[in-house]
């Protein structure tokens, strides 16, 4: 377990006050999120679904992205995550292609169910054969793709992440 102080409690705090903010201006969901590196913010974000008609503009990953282009960096190897609500599986992706040290998180998934928002229909999902789910996922192999796959392959120049 890590241990919690001040510094951890403080910046819960702001990731909570990011997640009032949002309802109460009628953006999205009660969820909130910040990036911290060493003891500087360098991303937040609240959930901002209703406003920019985005199902992704979820609380972590417009943090994500607002601390990728504060940093310049694709990749947030130094930083942590505060957020209010244990991520849904959209941004636990996010936050797995981000690589942060850590996340720390105040209300659960449970808990977030318990307001309607509900994600474990797609932990479900994923684990269904694609011709099993809800929305169909049809195989398409095209020769094209593939070369473009090779292309990225070949590339000596390429930068991985």
């Amino acid at each position: 377990m890590y241990p919690i102080g001040d510094r951890e409690q403080k910046f819960m705090q702001m990731a909570v006050v990011l997640s009032e903010k949002g309802v109460k201006h009628g953006d999205g969901g009660p969820f909130g999120s910040i990036v911290v590196r060493g003891d500087e913010v360098v991303g937040e974000g609240w959930n901002q679904v209703l406003l920019h008609n985005d199902p992704t503009a979820h609380a972590e990953v417009v943090a994500i992205r607002d601390a990728c282009n504060r940093l310049q960096k694709f990749q947030l190897d130094d930083c942590e995550i505060y957020t209010s609500c244990e991520p849904c599986p959209m941004c636990l992706g996010a936050i797995y292609w981000a690589r942060p040290l850590r996340v720390f998180y105040a209300n659960t998934k449970e808990d977030a169910a318990n307001i309607l928002f509900d994600d474990s229909f797609i932990y479900r999902e994923i684990e269904l054969p694609h011709d099993q789910k809800k929305i169909p996922f049809i195989p398409f192999p095209n020769d094209a793709a593939l070369a473009v796959f090779r292309l990225w392959a070949d590339k000596s120049d390429r930068k991985l992440y």
